[in-house]
């Protein structure tokens, strides 16, 4: 390893030494942090800016050697134990680069051969082909690997016309769900709607998850522009008129908020 990694090593074990609050921490009670300094560096990724991205990336790496820490004094594996059974898992799954099989013809046939080979080595029963994917999964990505599993299965939509008219019928079931006052119907129709619409997405080769973090964030800047013109005309938000609020909302729009 480098000499840069192996200070940060050095550094989380002497902070297990050291410090009280670090001394503290369990495998479980860095769930939290691991999670956010995820979505951190999700955010940097999505400012394509290279010094956020640096900087979230290292608060990444020192979760993972925290963690790699805290297994390491519980007699279970040392950080340099994940380093080579990643390096081995990399090699046994790309063949076509390490070992004797020929060059690979396209990203996508790299893709269907790797996913075959994550199979067969999880060991997933036949009966249950999405068995590999991780339960711990929020429920966006979850949507989305699991349709796309299905869809390198041949289990996949002919058009994207067809993924459009699927949306537009779920929509009218949660119409009709929604008249009916059946409110665990209309909570299905609208988790059958979502799906749907994250199916669109994953045919349109769009990450939906990603997606969404953009609409998140347009929405967050729009809406704060829109509570900026009414401060500005002497009311909070909720005492401005919705036509006012809309007017807001359209020129903030056409500001490319």
């Amino acid at each position: 390893m480098s000499e840069a990694v192996d200070r940060l090593i050095a550094l989380v074990a002497r902070l297990r030494r050291e410090c009280p609050w670090d001394r503290e921490q369990s495998l479980e009670s860095l769930r939290t942090y691991l999670l956010e300094e995820t979505y951190e560096v999700l955010a940097a990724i999505d400012e394509r800016a290279s010094e956020p991205l640096r900087d979230e990336l290292g608060d990444l790496l020192f979760q993972i050697l925290f963690l790699a820490q805290l297994a390491s004094e519980r007699g279970w594996f040392a950080i340099d134990e994940v380093a080579r059974r990643i390096t081995e898992k990399m090699i046994e799954r790309h063949p076509h680069v390490f070992g004797e099989s020929p060059a690979a013809g396209s990203a996508e046939e790299v893709k269907d051969a790797w996913e075959r080979r994550k199979r067969r080595q999880a060991g997933a029963p036949p009966e249950d082909p999405l068995g590999t994917l991780p339960a711990a999964l929020p429920a966006l990505a979850a949507a989305y690997r699991q349709t796309l599993r299905a869809g390198d299965l041949g289990f996949d939509w002919e058009r994207d016309a067809d993924v459009v008219a699927k949306i537009e019928e779920e929509l009218a079931e949660w119409r009709a769900a929604e008249q009916s006052g059946d409110s665990a119907a209309e909570a299905g129709e609208i988790g059958d709607l979502l799906l749907s619409v994250v199916n669109l997405a994953r045919r349109r080769k769009i990450d939906p998850e990603g997606a969404l973090r953009q609409a998140n964030r347009r929405f967050r800047q729009r809406f704060a522009e829109v509570a900026r013109r009414s401060r500005e005309s002497g009311r909070d938000v909720s005492d401005t008129p919705m036509r006012e609020l809309d007017r807001y909302w359209e020129e903030a729009k056409k500001k490319n908020l």
